[in-house]
């Protein structure tokens, strides 16, 4: 994460980890992180070492021993509303460019009336919403459309 975290800044993200170690341990964490992954650790790490936080949320996988680490990851809007859940499990890295994927989803279709389908990528086609009239489409998509079914209407990525 240290290593694309300007690419969080640059969607105006803010970057948290919750750790269920004592404070003391993060400078052994970060230590490490920063040799074995050749970085430097560039955000905040919380200490919830009693796992309040960590239990009042689920953030440690359900099939985890009682040594496991916070699994989960949270994208929380501007408007402090859960947007994206996801709970690894400790087996399983996490995938921070889906997180940047989703992100950048979240942040075109808040302003456009437009969904992105799987595997969508930044500047690829999206789907215009169904609360949008055929007949409103040339003025809010003057880049065209594709109209696959009724309810499948395809648009040029609306802000590139």
């Amino acid at each position: 994460m240290a290593k694309i975290k300007g690419d969080f800044d640059k969607r105006n993200c803010k970057v948290v980890a919750v750790s269920v170690d004592p404070i003391d341990a993060h400078h052994g964490w970060i230590k490490d992180i920063n040799e074995t992954q050749q970085t430097l650790m560039n955000f905040p790490i919380i200490a919830d070492p009693k796992r309040e936080v960590a239990a009042l949320y689920d953030m440690i996988h359900p099939n985890a021993d009682t040594t496991a680490t916070v699994r989960s990851v949270f994208i929380i809007g501007p408007d402090k509303k859960v947007k994206l859940t996801l709970t690894y499990p400790a087996s399983t890295g996490r995938n921070f460019l889906e997180l940047l994927r989703v992100i950048d989803s979240l942040q075109l279709t808040a302003k456009f009336k437009v969904a992105t389908p799987a595997n969508w990528q930044e500047g690829q086609d999206c789907i215009i919403v169904t609360a949008v009239k055929d007949e409103e489409i040339p003025a809010q998509f003057p880049k065209g459309h594709r109209r696959v079914k009724p309810y499948l209407r395809y648009t040029p990525q609306p802000n590139k």
